[in-house]
């Protein structure tokens, strides 16, 4: 036979057909498997089966950053300074989201594509000029959308569907009647129409002479775009789509470039079809062409979803020796699915995964930063048979939601709720404690209310502690206060007595002298013993006597307290030196503590004490004086 495709069309006509031709040996395929000896690429053996999982996505906040970035008019230099400051990598799926996030600013977006297309021009797809397209097409900027259009036509990328019709509507509520028929001139003519019929002729059809010339007589004038069309059209028959992707060029009515070849490794990228996609690829690189990275992406997604890792890990070999190179999470991606298999080796040996190993892990991951993979590998964990202990969830809990993982710090809880595992109270208070040093304090009230809804309020009493602490290590004492009083009032809470000598001590250092009495009263009616000392401290060095008797009154059910109360308070107003507010206090202490015997020797020894004082330092005074005398009289006399 003269084409090498036709071996593979009579082979989908019989699969028991012998061929009976010079050049067509038995059970000898004319394509090679994966890559032949002078390939530019490794072969590829066969593939082992693991898990599946969708490929990562870039974060979110990292597409954020760039969006704002260029957000502001910014030299070249400035912009390579704040990218490269911040670590920020753009790939082809980054260009898509901050083209995304840049919608409605056109010039934004503008900036940022014109600075794509001169710094890595190899990271734009056809979907990416399309993405482009939509930006300014919906946002009225018609001429430079038409000069996009040019552009792509000269580099072969066609408008989607999605984007023309996005467009289209903005057109028409724009009233550009004449930019709307343009538009739908570049889609109604027979190129589209004869796509499908190209379509039609090789689905129905088993490939020979009349099939070829059904193709021929169509006139169809093939370019890149009807070319990648026709091939998407055949992707669920990718033998066929192989067939027609070869004839094409050895008929000579095309020569294929780097984007009809990416579509039809599109296709071919699939279990059944594996050594054609290994041997196509090895073709496209010796071509001198290049893989595009959402041919990668989807390709790869589709491995892994058959659990195909070998040939997963392979590909991404290939991508990295191109110009194209896959992003780190990608890597990272492929790193999880060996471990997943090396897991299952592991306890399909008959070993236990224990939580020594899962801690190991989190220490790793912790130490790398990326404690918010941490679900991941344990779900790989539990697909083995592992259930973390009580100790360990709560160790898992705290990491999450300390390093501001609050999904995963979510997710992690509810896996565990779904494995039908009770969530101890130490879990719970390992995850508010986090979500505390993370400065979550909101998360870790939210988190306190669901375990509340979840077990109950009378068992809630230490893992509230541990909230309110959380409010008094961030200087929110006062915030603490409000929540305590809400939830003793509306939930009958019941907090421990350390929780009040906690919020007393922490409010009274935090300026929250009023809020301190109203936790002074909530102590007495749960029949705790009045907490009086912080408070005494506290008045001695800076409250006043009025505040000094709001505290008397407060700390008891009765009118007043004790007179030995009223004795340490005036002692420790002395011990300061701070006499007046003392007098001050006293003043305005009912009758019978102005009069009591222990009172009044109190206040005249300090009486007689600060008037010997002053007696002791008038005689030094005088003293003195008449040294300084003494003194000037011999200088006098010396003089004369």
């Amino acid at each position: 036979m003269r084409h090498q495709w036709r071996l593979l069309h009579h082979f989908i006509r019989s699969r028991h057909r012998i061929l009976n031709h010079s050049q067509v040996r038995t059970s000898h395929s004319s394509i090679p498997h994966r890559f032949t000896a002078n390939s530019t690429f490794p072969l590829n053996p066969s593939f082992r089966r693991f898990s599946s999982e969708p490929v990562l996505a870039h974060a979110d906040t990292d597409h954020i950053l760039v969006a704002d970035i260029f957000s502001k008019p910014t030299n070249s230099d400035e912009l390579k300074t704040l990218l490269d400051s911040n670590r920020v990598s753009i790939t082809h799926d980054a260009v898509l989201a901050v083209l995304w996030k840049l919608e409605s600013d056109v010039d934004a977006a503008r900036r940022f594509f014109r600075w794509v297309s001169e710094n890595h021009p190899e990271r734009l797809s056809s979907k990416c000029y399309n993405s482009m397209l939509r930006v300014l097409g919906t946002n009225g900027v018609v001429h430079e959308f038409w000069d996009m259009v040019n552009v792509m036509k000269k580099k072969g990328y066609g408008i989607s569907k999605g984007v023309k019709e996005t467009v289209l509507e903005c057109f028409e509520k724009g009233g550009m009647n004449a930019d709307v028929a343009k538009l739908k001139g570049l889609f109604d003519n027979v190129d589209e129409k004869n796509c499908a019929v190209v379509c039609r002729i090789v689905r129905h059809n088993v490939w020979g002479d009349d099939v070829e010339r059904q193709i021929r007589d169509l006139n169809v004038r093939f370019s890149g775009d009807v070319v990648k069309a026709v091939l998407e059209g055949l992707a669920l028959e990718p033998a066929k789509a192989l067939i027609f992707f070869r004839w094409l060029e050895e008929s000579g009515m095309f020569k294929h470039d780097g984007g009809t070849y990416n579509a039809m490794a599109r296709v071919l990228g699939r279990e059944d079809s594996i050594d054609r996609f290994w041997k196509l690829v090895g073709d496209m690189r010796n071509a001198g062409l290049e893989m595009e990275v959402e041919t990668f992406v989807k390709v790869l997604g589709r491995f892994c979803k058959r659990r195909m890792v070998k040939d997963a890990v392979e590909l991404y070999e290939f991508a990295m020796a191109g110009v194209n190179k896959p992003s780190v999470e990608c890597c990272v991606f492929l790193l999880r699915k060996v471990a997943a298999g090396v897991l299952k080796v592991f306890t399909g040996r008959g070993n236990a995964l224990t939580d020594s190993m899962a801690d190991a892990v989190l220490k790793s991951l912790t130490s790398v930063g990326r404690t918010g993979e941490l679900n991941k590998v344990l779900k790989e964990m539990e697909d083995c048979g592992f259930v973390a202990g009580g100790r360990l969830q709560g160790k898992i809990a705290f990491k999450l939601s300390a390093g501001g993982n609050k999904e995963q710090a979510r997710e992690f809880m509810e896996r565990i709720e779904e494995s039908g595992s009770n969530l101890d109270h130490e879990t719970w208070e390992c995850l508010i404690k986090g979500h505390g040093a993370a400065g979550n304090l909101d998360k870790a009230f939210d988190s306190f209310k669901e375990m509340v809804e979840k077990e109950g309020v009378a068992s809630a009493s230490h893992t509230f502690h541990v909230l309110m602490n959380s409010y008094c290590e961030k200087n929110r004492a006062v915030d603490a206060c409000k929540i305590l009083c809400r939830l003793v009032n509306e939930k009958q809470l019941k907090p421990l007595h350390s929780t009040y000598k906690l919020l007393v001590n922490q409010l009274l250092a935090q300026g929250g002298f009023a809020d301190a009495l109203i936790i002074l009263g909530l102590m007495r009616t749960h029949g705790f013993p009045p907490f009086i000392d912080p408070f005494i401290e506290h008045l001695s060095k800076c409250g006043s006597g009025d505040d000094a008797v709001l505290f008397l009154k407060a700390m008891t059910s009765k009118r007043f307290p004790s007179t030995s109360v009223f004795l340490r308070m005036f002692e420790a107003f002395f011990k300061h030196g701070r006499h007046e507010e003392a007098q001050n206090c006293l003043s305005k202490c009912p009758r019978f503590i102005r009069n009591h015997a222990d009172v009044l020797n109190l206040f005249c020894s300090m009486n007689s004490k600060e008037a010997a004082s002053s007696e002791v330092s008038a005689i030094a005074v005088v003293r003195k004086f008449w040294r300084v005398l003494i003194l000037f009289s011999l200088i006098l006399i010396i003089g004369k």
